[in-house]
């Protein structure tokens, strides 16, 4: 599958970590130049191809399971500050990590045509339900903020994020 995004999803990923750090007016650490490349697929219409062929597809085939909707990371982090009301300002770019793929991407039409499926959740509203989840439910994430996810943020983000000098 390519990139999922929806509720319950652990704030170590780029959408409910942007969400969060935006809500709390927090700086968005975006990777290089921002324009790393990736199909974004909503969590809902996995599940749904997940079960379409559990029921429907042929057993020990592979199918890739996408959207065909790619975004930069730096589209995704707008889009979310655009919801959100927030500035763009909130935005600061951080040294890329080294072997990051520039772009991630898979054809879901052997899917599609062996079982008729496609997703049925545009990006705009998956983004859009997605942060209504993180807005209504900051007591499930601020638990997630606290105690081990402060290690893995401390170790791959550095610690001067408004730094002037943060390329």
């Amino acid at each position: 599958c390519c990139n999922n995004y929806g509720p319950y999803q652990f704030p170590e990923k780029l959408v409910p970590f942007f969400i969060t750090r935006a809500l709390d007016n927090q700086a968005l650490p975006l990777y290089g130049d921002g324009l790393n490349v990736r199909d974004w697929l909503y969590v809902d219409d996995h599940c749904r191809a997940l079960l379409d062929l559990i029921e429907n597809g042929q057993a020990g085939e592979i199918y890739n399971i996408a959207s065909q909707r790619e975004l930069t990371n730096l589209e995704i982090t707008e889009t979310i500050l655009h919801i959100l009301d927030r500035p763009k300002s909130l935005i600061k770019f951080v040294k890329d990590r080294p072997a990051h793929d520039r772009r991630y991407a898979l054809d879901f039409r052997k899917l599609e045509d062996a079982i008729g499926w496609e997703p049925k959740i545009t990006f705009e509203n998956g983004i859009e339900r997605t942060i209504k989840w993180y807005v209504d439910n900051r007591h499930w994430w601020e638990d997630v903020h606290s105690g081990e996810y402060l290690k893995f943020y401390e170790k791959h983000y550095p610690k001067d994020l408004d730094s002037p000098d943060r390329l």
